[in-house]
């Protein structure tokens, strides 16, 4: 079977994608908001042609998975991808994501991934932890109006809004000189609009308010975390240079310039490096 649906403790079908030899070392990819599997088909592309199984799935009320109501949090999101690796039964795998996506590995990789024995490495991209949100504990977040911005957007007009974002911060398409894809512009658009509005809101809440100090400190294999020093949506002070710190044994990667969707606008460079890493 190369895509499916795998059914959540709670009632949720949640959609997969799986590529390659099913013997293979397993790569799961977890994807950022509001997107979906697909925005991983240049990683699952590259690896899938070196011989790795590839796998990514639709985040609950994300692209093809249920348009569910209720879970639309980091808990209910790690435990969706724990029930995918258990259904496919994926051992020494490496674990991968990006923003939201990365949150969501965190998590997993904490409570369910390690102390089953599945997970070999994990990467975070572009990644929300440990804690997006400006805080008295934390004074170097982001302040709440930020995301309460985001929300009113989409509440008003979530089409408009997914443009926005696709064509502006989201992939540095509005810094000078930059040269924009539209058809990059428009299949971030076609996975968000695929999705639940609600899902995306309560999202919302999730990625920028969930602290993961402790799922950061309790991953124990090796950990890789990417980030750009020109990511307008997940800055990389507040992120990835804080993460690495937390993690038992991490190793930061900052690419000068690059925005938070490098991975599409730069698979050229990020995909030998997590190639480099997962051998390494």
């Amino acid at each position: 079977m190369s895509s499916g649906f795998v059914t959540t403790k709670d009632g949720v079908e949640i959609f997969y994608k799986d590529w390659g030899p099913k013997d293979a070392q397993p790569i799961v990819f977890h994807h950022g908001w509001p997107l979906s599997a697909d925005d991983w088909d240049s990683q699952m592309l590259f690896f899938v042609q070196r011989g790795y199984r590839v796998v990514a799935h639709d985040r609950r009320g994300h692209g093809r998975s249920s348009q569910v109501s209720e879970g639309h949090d980091m808990d209910h999101y790690a435990a969706d991808a724990s029930a995918v690796a258990e259904h496919l039964d994926l051992r020494n795998a490496v674990h991968i994501g990006h923003s939201t996506g990365g949150g969501e590995v965190a998590r997993y990789v904490a409570r369910h991934g390690e102390p089953q024995g599945r997970v070999a490495k994990a990467v975070l991209v572009s990644a929300v932890p440990p804690l997006m949100l400006k805080t008295q504990a934390n004074p170097g977040g982001l302040p709440i109006e930020v995301f309460d911005g985001l929300r009113a957007g989409l509440a008003a007009n979530r089409s408009q809004f997914f443009l926005d974002v696709a064509s502006g911060p989201f992939y540095g398409f509005n810094r000078p000189g930059a040269t924009a894809s539209q058809g990059v512009v428009w299949n971030w658009w076609r996975q968000g609009m695929m999705g639940s509005a609600k899902a995306h809101y309560e999202g919302i809440k999730a990625f920028s308010e969930t602290d993961q100090t402790e799922d950061l400190k309790a991953i124990g294999v090796p950990s890789l975390v990417m980030h750009g020093d020109d990511d307008q949506v997940v800055p990389i002070d507040a992120a990835g240079r804080l993460s690495v710190k937390l993690v038992k044994n991490g190793t930061l990667k900052v690419y000068p310039g690059f925005p938070h969707g490098m991975l599409t606008t730069h698979a050229d460079v990020l995909n030998p490096d997590l190639l480099a890493f997962i051998k390494g």
